[in-house]
């Protein structure tokens, strides 16, 4: 009798995983049955599958449990059962790095490889090459060019497939079944084609004349495989880019052909190249736009999924390109796909009007709750470029996000809803106190510490400077009575930098200082004692040397040096000038073989970097007949900015010679640097 299960028992859990409670050690012992004759191949395979799921689900099996398992299983190729053979094989290569002594099933599978039945031929090459190593890789290397170019197309594929995998491990062997792939490459079976032309590449792939050679050959000859195709059109994109060349090279010519194929896949593969390529002009995209506005009318919904989701990449660099396509976005706003959609919308805030803002906003709220959180990060970075695009909008897109905010959401998805605020305040003043008030009501039910500390640093930094500071204390101090060790912290340092702007709260700040002493944690009581010592003060020199600006070192050189100080026991105390400065300036210092970088430049209006290092250049008599500067090259860093010594090289291009500045800044402030050298 079979038991038929509807939607509720489905929901309910009814049907759940049958192998979800599995033990190792009762499995292993099952499969003693193996011994047993004769074989039960339906037990047999159940017990196999056992094996098999558990090793899947990251199950550890000691390799004396693996290896008597193996042993074990080996006894049934002796059943005729094509099921229970073809599990055979499954479990040889998932069990063939754990087990001991595995090859002693080659000539089992070797036998499989080149017998008569085609069922066992494909899958008995695969295990098979999962076990050989690079010794014995010789011994089947004229099977496998028969099996290369077989009549049967599931044992070309396979051994397509495995040679691929061994390129890895004996690129030479496999390199000399090259004519035997170009063979098969030639088939009529898609996958087969596929396959093949797969493994010429990679076999090719770092010689680019070769891959120019191969390319060359299968554009102008054809291909009948649409998988063959899109990997054509993902190696001559490859080439372009890597060669730079331009768009009127014969890979561009032949990728914009494929926009002409009977495939849909091979002319959605054309297009995403197209709009994937840099320096792309909006009417070299427009074939590939063209093809995408079709597709977002097709009736599958993966293509229109495809097409919105390109185009949404589209209009991020090129917006004036996807506006052709805006009635057929508008359509897709009505999707039954959800995610659809949501690209469909945040696309067209891309490119839509000021006066279209407030209507699409409307169709977003509709649906925004029913999708993820993945589709949601995109809305909310759409909404952050409308700001930008659009900042007399902002009321509208604050006034959704806080809503948003409100719905439940994973931590990327606050995080970016979070980050797009702060950069509205940040770009429109007069927003400012509308989003502290959203994130004030956000952080008092917000469970992410780095997003709570985030806003709590942000009101430390803006909050005093409104017209009404007084607001903000109650939700700040609400975080030291209700919240992990770091809220509390960082609420404390946000009161610290209020009491310090206002003098009238700065009585108020003092008594929840005093109260936030008491505190369980010490980082919590250390700063809450080191604030109220200073604000007590009542210097503005001391709050903005200790309050305002904090440590001017470099953090990670902080680390560094208080780890080595740890590591060499000194009665000598740690020294904080020995620290590297943070974000120390790299200027231009004169050293023995860059005595340019200090010369004093004409006064010109505006000159150009360029401008300036030609006059410095020619300042030294050495460098005066080396002609007219041709190019200055940025400046690369040689070493890690936390250093002692921070170096970077500039490197100059004339006519017939190159000269290389090297410029040495030293950020210790208690060191001096001198008699800099150059050792090659």
């Amino acid at each position: 009798m079979i038991k038929k299960f509807d939607k509720k028992d489905e929901e309910s859990g009814s049907g759940s995983n049958p192998f979800q409670h599995l033990e190792k050690s009762a499995v292993l012992q099952e499969a003693r049955i193996f011994n047993e004759t004769p074989i039960n191949p339906r037990r047999c395979l159940h017990i196999l599958t056992k094996i098999i799921y558990l090793l899947n689900q990251g199950e550890h099996f000691g390799t004396m449990e693996a290896t008597e398992a193996f042993f074990a299983m080996t006894r049934l190729f002796q059943s005729n059962d094509q099921t229970l053979r073809r599990m055979c094989y499954l479990t040889i290569k998932e069990m063939a790095n754990i087990s001991e002594d595995v090859i002693i099933v080659t000539s089992s599978l070797t036998k499989d490889m080149t017998g008569k039945e085609d069922v066992y031929r494909g899958p008995a090459i695969r295990a098979l090459c999962r076990i050989t190593d690079t010794t014995m890789l010789q011994a089947i290397e004229r099977y496998m060019k028969q099996a290369i170019v077989d009549k049967v197309p599931s044992v070309s594929s396979s051994a397509l497939v495995s040679s691929l995998h061994m390129v890895k491990m004996s690129y030479d062997v496999v390199k000399r079944w090259v004519n035997e792939a170009q063979e098969a490459a030639s088939s009529d079976n898609i996958m087969v084609q596929y396959h093949a032309l797969g493994l010429l590449y990679h076999l090719r792939k770092n010689d680019r004349l070769a891959v120019s050679k191969m390319l060359n050959k299968f554009t102008k000859s054809g291909l009948k495989s649409p998988f063959a195709y899109c990997m054509l059109i993902r190696i001559a994109s490859k080439l372009l880019e890597e060669t730079e060349a331009g768009h009127d090279s014969p890979l561009f010519d032949f990728i914009e052909s494929c926009l002409r194929n009977k495939h849909e896949m091979v002319v959605y593969e054309a297009a995403s190249a197209i709009v994937h390529m840099p320096n792309c002009t909006a009417r070299e995209l427009a074939p590939a736009v063209s093809v995408l506005q079709l597709f977002c009318s097709s009736p599958k919904a993966a293509l229109r999924y495809a097409a919105v989701r390109t185009l949404n990449k589209v209009a991020m660099k090129h917006p004036s390109a996807v506006t052709a396509c805006n009635l057929d976005l508008e359509n897709l706003i009505t999707d039954s796909n959800r995610s659809i959609a949501t690209l469909a919308i945040t696309t067209l805030l891309k490119t839509g009007s000021e006066s279209s803002v407030d209507r699409l906003m409307k169709q977003i709220s509709s649906f925004v709750s029913e999708i993820s959180d993945e589709f949601k990060v995109v809305v909310v970075q759409a909404i952050s470029a409308l700001c930008q695009k659009y900042p007399r909008k902002h009321s509208v897109m604050m006034n959704f996000l806080s809503n948003m905010l409100r719905d439940d959401g994973g931590f990327e998805y606050k995080r970016a809803i979070v980050d797009c605020i702060i950069s509205i305040i940040e770009e429109n003043p007069e927003s400012k106190e509308t989003g502290l008030a959203h994130l004030c009501e956000f952080i008092e039910d917000c469970e992410h510490t780095v997003l709570a500390t985030k806003i709590l640093h942000l009101l430390g930094k803006e909050g005093p400077r409104t017209p009404s500071p007084s607001k903000y204390i109650r939700f700040i101090f609400n975080r030291v009575v209700l919240e992990s060790e770091a809220v509390r912290a960082a609420a404390v340092s946000a009161l610290a930098k209020f009491g310090a702007q206002n003098d009238d709260l700065l009585p108020s700040v003092l008594v929840l200082m005093q109260r936030c002493m008491m505190d369980s944690d010490d980082e919590v009581r250390d700063r809450a004692t080191f604030y109220m010592n200073v604000l007590q003060q009542k210097q503005k020199a001391l709050n903005a040397a200790y309050i305002f600006n904090g440590l001017s070192v470099s953090v990670p050189g902080l680390e560094k040096s208080l780890h080595q100080y740890t590591l060499e026991p000194t009665e000598k105390p740690f020294d904080m000038k020995s620290v590297p400065l943070a974000n120390t300036p790299i200027t231009e210092q004169k050293t023995e073989f860059a005595p340019v970088a200090t010369s004093k430049l004409p006064e010109k209006p505006g000159p150009t970097r360029q401008d300036i290092y030609q006059e410095q250049l020619a300042a030294i008599p050495e460098f005066q007949g080396l002609g007219s500067l041709f190019k200055t090259s940025e400046a690369v860093q040689l070493t890690e900015a936390e250093t002692e010594y921070v170096v970077r090289c500039v490197k100059h291009t004339f006519a017939r010679h190159m000269v290389f500045q090297f410029d040495c800044t030293n950020t210790l402030n208690d060191q001096l640097l001198q008699k800099v050298g150059l050792h090659w």
